[in-house]
């Protein structure tokens, strides 16, 4: 029996082979951070990569009796078997059977366990994945799965049902990890159309921070499975917290800033194996109130949260009112959800008002601001030791022009060269910047360098404080700010050279929104932040003497290490303005840190690196470090990293592209590989 089943695999494997050689000649396609990408046409032919499983159909029998089709297949459409005998790689398949009930909008599982609670002995039943169900082989790649536990008899035939299933593969043996997948069937028993459906979020919409959602053991992946187990009246036992989806999610990405953990009480929930997951120190990486980055437009019910307020959902984040008492709540007591909508209807005359659009809106994106839109035309005087002139203009949204001196800070930064930044000023223009047709002139100060080359840039950034909803009861003061323009021009390059792009501000909004730092002042991550944070940039201004030396700023080493976060091995904290201490040992990075294009451009992570300046960080085991050693220990913090770097650098070069270079067995994109499916 053995023997033939290894030639039933080699005569299979010999057939893959055949229809699989021309199309690895383009490694399928796969990203260099994928792991499938460095196989040989060989090796996918032999393990099949990837997983894909899909519901083909949902049979109900005699006796509540429930089984489900499916079929298994690899990256190219080719069976796979659930054994891993004909195919390498076991395949385990966890299927869950829920409902809509009848005038609900949520699901109950009918698959459930009992959790009994060893710390408060409290019992609750929870939904999990079926039991005692059994495979059975239909052909090649396809299944039938009967499951064990059985419809009720009084079931409801006329209301939606799902069948979601979460699989896993073990590719371990071949360095390819458990790729993972996961399948939702919508079916009604009676057969009539599919009609009720709870579809209030997107994965893709998680996925902007999350890369990729990947939960309970990374196997959980859809927001559609997730709301079959966690939905209202589930509870964690060992906390008496529940984790319905409405109530348990918004109350993680509020984390800090719950009431309730402002006012001292952890937020916790207690997971399987008894394992704590406390949320306290979540930090969501854009304004809270900002809805529709999780209620994305493309979610068939994208408005559920504007037409449906409830207790459960409003209460997570406002968690410090008692609708039963009315404390906290300017209508008081509220027993049932039935008349929310009567004060929270989806939009109001005014902001700023109970409606949700109102009570949700963020100041600085305020209607009643007119709008700060900085250009800089032109910069004349432009020659090694010339005083720079600058031509700029501000107008409002209309185009009306905006005087420097309306302004409540306005500086022009001028910095160089482009090839590493070294040189820099930042000058004050909000009294000093004289008419120039329908613009501005400034002329700074500081003096270009006698021995400068290539191209310099000046930058902008600007606010002006106003006040929204003035004469109101809710009147409030705002900080109204600019994108930050930046404009390259030639010192001794008769055409500008602009700065390598190494990130894209599109790419570090997709999860922050709107990224505003340093008072919601600074905005460009593509060309701006680097102005300042320059490789010899560090936090000496602010640091008191007695705690020297002083960190290093540099963008490259810190932006790395920030994103590190709880990851790091040492303490990482940056001395800010007026010496407060920011430190960011606690950041959860919610996505793969492996992945580097999930920030970086133009491969912009690869070594050698553009950068030729050395980073100033006299806190690290050695200083200055080359470039592409800032960055890499920027993450990879520890002291056996510093040393093999240190060992590998020369007193006019480091020799990191031996051994990393795109193509090298230890290439960047090769050793933060990862096991996608």
């Amino acid at each position: 029996m053995r023997r033939n089943r290894i030639a039933t695999m080699l005569l299979f494997t010999a057939v893959a082979a055949t229809l699989l050689s021309a199309a690895t000649l383009d490694r399928l396609q796969y990203s260099k951070f994928d792991l499938r990408h460095y196989l040989t046409s060989e090796q996918v032919a032999f393990v099949h990569p990837g997983l894909n499983l899909e519901v083909q159909d949902v049979i109900l029998g005699e006796e509540g009796i429930v089984q489900v089709e499916f079929t298994v297949s690899d990256d190219r459409g080719l069976p796979l078997d659930l054994e891993g005998v004909f195919t390498p790689g076991e395949i385990s398949a966890r299927f869950i059977l829920a409902r809509i009930p009848a005038g609900l909008n949520r699901y109950e599982a009918y698959t459930t366990r009992v959790q009994t609670s060893p710390i408060t002995n409290v019992s609750a039943v929870q939904p999990s994945a079926d039991s005692g169900g059994t495979f059975e082989r239909l052909e090649d790649g396809r299944y039938l799965y009967t499951y064990g536990t059985r419809l009720p008899a009084d079931f409801d035939p006329d209301v939606t049902h799902t069948v979601a299933i979460y699989s896993e593969r073990d590719l371990t043996d071949f360095g390819l990890g458990e790729p993972v997948d996961n399948d939702l069937f919508h079916f009604v028993p009676s057969g009539a159309p599919v009609e009720t459906v709870r579809e209030i979020a997107l994965t893709t919409d998680c996925n902007d921070c999350h890369d990729p959602l990947a939960l309970h053991g990374g196997v959980r992946r859809e927001v559609g499975l997730c709301i079959t187990c966690h939905y209202d009246g589930v509870i964690d036992p060992d906390t008496g917290n529940s984790v319905d989806m409405r109530v348990m999610i918004h109350k993680i990405h509020r984390g800090e800033d719950l009431p309730s953990v402002q006012a001292g009480e952890p937020y916790e929930i207690i997971g399987f194996g008894q394992r704590p997951h406390n949320y306290s120190e979540v930090v969501f990486p854009q304004d809270v109130r900002n809805c529709t980055t999780c209620h994305g437009a493309d979610a068939m019910q994208s408005q559920a949260h504007l037409l449906r307020p409830t207790r459960a959902a409003c209460g997570a984040c406002h968690d410090d009112v008692n609708f039963m008492t009315g404390e906290g709540h300017a209508g008081g007591p509220v027993m049932t959800d039935n008349f929310c909508a009567n004060c929270h209807f989806p939009e109001g005359e005014f902001e700023f008002d109970a409606s949700i659009i109102g009570a949700h809106t963020i100041p600085n994106k305020s209607n009643q601001l007119a709008g700060i839109n900085i250009t800089i035309d032109e910069v004349m005087g432009t020659g090694p030791g010339e005083n720079p002139t600058v031509i700029f203009r501000s107008t409002d949204d209309e185009g009306n022009i905006q005087a420097p001196s309306e302004f409540a800070f306005y500086n022009l930064i001028l910095t160089g060269p482009t090839e590493d930044y070294t040189f820099f000023a930042s000058e004050g223009v909000a009294g000093a910047a004289e008419p120039f047709g329908d613009a501005f002139s400034y002329t700074f100060e500081a003096a270009i360098p006698d021995d400068a080359e290539g191209t310099f840039a000046v930058g902008a950034e600007a606010f002006r404080n106003v006040v929204l909803n003035e004469g109101l009861t809710n009147e409030m003061s705002v900080r109204e700010t600019a994108e930050n323009p930046v404009f390259f021009f030639g010192v001794t390059d008769v055409e500008p050279v602009m700065r390598r792009m190494a990130v894209d501000d599109a790419k570090c909004e997709s999860c922050h929104e709107d990224l505003a730092l340093h008072g919601t002042i600074r905005h460009n991550a593509t060309d701006y932040c680097q102005m300042c944070h320059r490789p010899d940039a560090d936090d000496s201004p602010f640091r008191a003497e007695e705690d020297f030396p002083p960190r290093s700023i540099d963008f490259k080493f810190m932006i790395h290490r920030i994103h590190m976060g709880e990851e790091l091995t040492r303490d990482f904290t940056v001395i800010g303005f007026g010496g407060s201490a920011h430190n960011y040992n606690s950041v959860l990075y919610p996505g793969d840190l492996r992945n580097c294009t999930t920030c970086h451009v133009n491969e912009a992570y690869q070594v050698p690196s553009q950068g030729i300046e050395p980073t100033i960080a006299p806190r690290e085991f050695f200083s200055p470090m080359p470039p592409n050693t800032a960055a890499c220990v920027g993450c990879h913090d520890s002291q056996v990293t510093a040393a093999h770097a240190f060992v590998n650098i020369a007193p006019f070069a480091e020799s990191c592209a031996t051994c990393h270079r795109e193509g090298a067995e230890f290439a960047v994109s090769r050793v933060h590989a990862r096991a996608e499916n």
